[in-house]
């Protein structure tokens, strides 16, 4: 299969996939983006406890790459510590702005590696980096935090 056929086939399986794309039961963080030059409208949600996110998901409207980016990084990030999900967070939108990046360490974003290409593209790189820029917020905000860093209150579900 040519490179450009898997490309197209991984972001029609993730953009048609529901499994990260609802609301997350007892999100401890939220962070909404927006992208005003397609419409993408993402919220990314995650559920991070002692310091490993738990769960992560998104609501949103937008383009295909913007909604099977944010579920390429749900897949890839949930489950990580918060230092983990930060590297490889800084690993993608690095790869996207075409920093130096050996390929083994490009590998590791699993199916986001896809979208490297994205960056030959510059109307769809918005797109592309939408929900991974919200999720930096989210990471650094909750990296900067003391010990015990899971948030007593939850924001309400639904």
């Amino acid at each position: 299969m040519e490179f450009h056929e898997l490309y197209s086939e991984v972001i029609l399986e993730h953009n048609q996939n529901k499994e990260n794309k609802r609301p997350l039961a007892q999100a401890t963080h939220q962070e909404h983006g927006h992208n005003p030059s397609c419409g993408d409208d993402l919220t990314v949600s995650a559920r991070v406890v002692d310091g490993r996110i738990e769960d992560l998901a998104y609501e949103g409207v937008g383009c295909a790459i913007s909604q099977a980016s944010a579920s390429m990084m749900a897949d890839l990030l949930r489950g990580k510590s918060v230092e983990e999900a930060l590297a490889l967070t800084e690993r993608f939108l690095g790869m996207i702005r075409r920093e130096e990046i050996p390929e083994q360490k490009l590998e590791e974003l699993g199916d986001a590696y896809l979208l490297k290409n994205i960056q030959n593209i510059p109307a769809r790189v918005k797109c592309a980096v939408l929900a991974w820029h919200a999720l930096h917020e989210i990471l650094e905000k909750e990296a900067a935090r003391p010990y015990p860093r899971a948030i007593e209150k939850p924001f309400p579900d639904g």
